[in-house]
């Protein structure tokens, strides 16, 4: 495993880098409120067969955050780092792997580039409107009032300990499974000074995510890329229908529901890993 930061647009973006460049290449993509630790695992599971890289978005874990008043924190603008990134590196075919905000990021790759993705992963990414269960009403009311104190307030209960505990362990049957280090780590992070405005920002720039469903199903009805939905069963932030409909659009997605919560990796990252690593076998055969 190596740890770098390359500087893009004049921050610096870290990433993590496993396995040998010339193999296979798989993007993961980390979801709210982690970074690219959680993958950390999975990535030194893989990387004696395949190619791995794991980006921090800008506000999260070791890649620069400038205030949100002098950036633009939206979903088009971290998918624009993370694509020049990757040009950046030379990589110009490969799998994602995304979970949770990776998915809006990593649809967006595959629009702009669909020559360029050889297959996904999507472990609870959701891209359905029966992914989203009734966690979201808040947000929504942000949405459709973003001057509203009262759901601004409401937003900012999703920052303390307890709300980041919650996403890693909810759904969970046994929680002394889950290793508490990731969950302080991410809180270390969401406690610095500024980093709730960040966060604001991007969960009030959700709102353009769902009314791209449509963009991103016609991918995937277009282009028929190969596909592994392995979810959660348990996640009370994207439900299992959210995995069962990628079966819709992908006439051969492989659908797998684990008995996990969001953060899946945590409670089943071996079975995770053999799946995965079964998965980008074929893509090569």
């Amino acid at each position: 495993m190596r740890y770098r930061t390359a500087t893009i647009d004049g921050l610096g973006v870290f990433y993590r880098e496993a396995g040998d460049p010339s193999a296979p290449t798989l993007v993961l993509l980390h979801g709210f409120p982690t970074s690219s630790v959680a993958y950390q695992e999975l990535m030194a599971e893989l990387s004696d067969e395949f190619h791995l890289i794991a980006p921090d978005y800008p506000g999260f874990g070791h890649s620069s955050a400038p205030a949100a008043g002098e950036w633009e924190y939206t979903f088009d603008h971290l998918a624009d780092v993370v694509e020049r990134l990757l040009d950046s590196l030379g990589i110009t075919t490969y799998a994602i792997y995304v979970h949770d905000y990776g998915a809006p990021v990593g649809f967006r790759l595959a629009l702009r580039h669909p020559e360029r993705i050889t297959g996904i992963v999507t472990q609870n990414g959701n891209a359905y409107e029966e992914g989203l269960t009734p966690f979201w009403e808040p947000f929504k009311k942000a949405w459709a009032d973003d001057s509203s104190e009262a759901d601004t307030t409401a937003l900012l209960g999703f920052y303390t300990e307890e709300a980041t505990r919650w996403q890693y362990t909810h759904g969970v049957r046994d929680t002394s499974l889950v290793n508490p280090d990731k969950a302080a780590l991410d809180q270390a992070v969401l406690d610095r000074p500024g980093s709730h405005a960040i966060q604001l920002a991007l969960f009030r720039d959700y709102a353009t995510n769902p009314p791209q469903y449509p963009k991103w199903q016609e991918f995937l009805r277009t282009h028929q890329p190969p596909l592994l939905a392995v979810w959660g069963r348990h996640d009370e932030i994207f439900g299992p229908d959210g995995a069962l409909a990628f079966a819709r659009d992908v006439k051969d997605a492989r659908v797998q529901l684990l008995d996990a919560g969001h953060f899946a990796l945590e409670t089943r990252g071996a079975q995770i890993a053999a799946l995965v690593r079964d998965f980008l076998r074929r893509l090569s055969d």
